[in-house]
């Protein structure tokens, strides 16, 4: 029996569970309080970030993306680093995995039949408190958020799920991990594309927080500089990633199943 089948009869995972978020709108960061909201059409999301189990049964049935395979094209050196072997240690099962490329998580959540988030959902999703839809205007939300960023990385991960689920039954969005997005990069621009007639100006450096709706969201601001710094390839310990997915072609589908003869 090969190595492949092995771990993925052991390593099976649960299906990821997914909140259903309803549609909604979100404020980019770089935008003012007089420019429209970026609409979010209904979504599911990961309620927790893909673990280390879950990940280590995805690469068993698709060995391309063992440790050591993919081209330097597609990660990092440090790509599942932390695994002691072709799989993760007993104690990491339920961790978040980390050390994984913009390239693997892609492939993983299509393998999966999902997708990356977009920023916009994630941040839709990640604006939620406990009790409301919308906390950012909540006292402490953002203290807790902030305070989490100004905490040191750890070697040792906690488990997914640890933290209490926000309005949205999601765990997790804040105090583990940052995670990747599918257009993490968006905010990005290079010396050529400065004529890009189609890119929106208000982009570029100082003009971002000038023009902000809300200067003194520094979580935010932290969370864009981080992505900003990001590149598709890099494998960082305290960098995950969760899965989403369209509600509305599925309700299209099931439709179409229904009417037909």
């Amino acid at each position: 029996m090969s190595l492949a089948l092995l771990l993925s009869m052991a390593l099976l995972p649960s299906v990821s569970q997914m909140a259903e978020l309803p549609a909604g709108e979100v404020r980019p960061l770089y935008l003012t309080k007089e420019s429209p909201l970026t609409p979010v059409a209904p979504f599911k999301l990961d309620i927790t970030p893909v673990t280390n189990q879950q990940f280590a049964a995805f690469v068993a049935a698709h060995p391309q993306w063992q440790r050591g395979r993919p081209a330097p094209l597609f990660t990092e050196p440090a790509y599942l680093q932390h695994w002691p072997g072709p799989a993760p240690a007993a104690e990491q099962h339920q961790q978040p995995v980390t050390f994984i490329s913009w390239f693997a998580a892609d492939a993983y959540c299509r393998a999966q039949g999902k997708r990356l988030p977009t920023v916009a959902e994630w941040e839709y999703a990640a604006q939620a408190s406990s009790t409301a839809a919308n906390g950012t205007n909540e006292p402490g939300f953002t203290r807790y958020i902030l305070d989490w960023y100004a905490r040191p990385a750890t070697a040792q991960l906690s488990q997914v799920g640890q933290h209490a689920a926000n309005y949205w039954q999601v765990h997790d969005l804040h105090g583990l991990v940052w995670e990747w997005t599918h257009d993490f990069n968006s905010a990005l621009v290079t010396g050529e594309s400065r004529g890009d007639s189609s890119l929106d100006q208000s982009l570029f450096c100082g003009s971002a927080s000038a023009g902000s709706a809300d200067p003194s969201d520094y979580a935010a601001f932290m969370r864009y500089g981080f992505r900003s710094s990001l590149k598709a390839t890099y494998a960082l310990g305290n960098l995950g990633f969760r899965c989403a997915k369209e509600t509305l072609n599925e309700d299209i589908r099931f439709i179409t199943d229904v009417i037909q003869p």
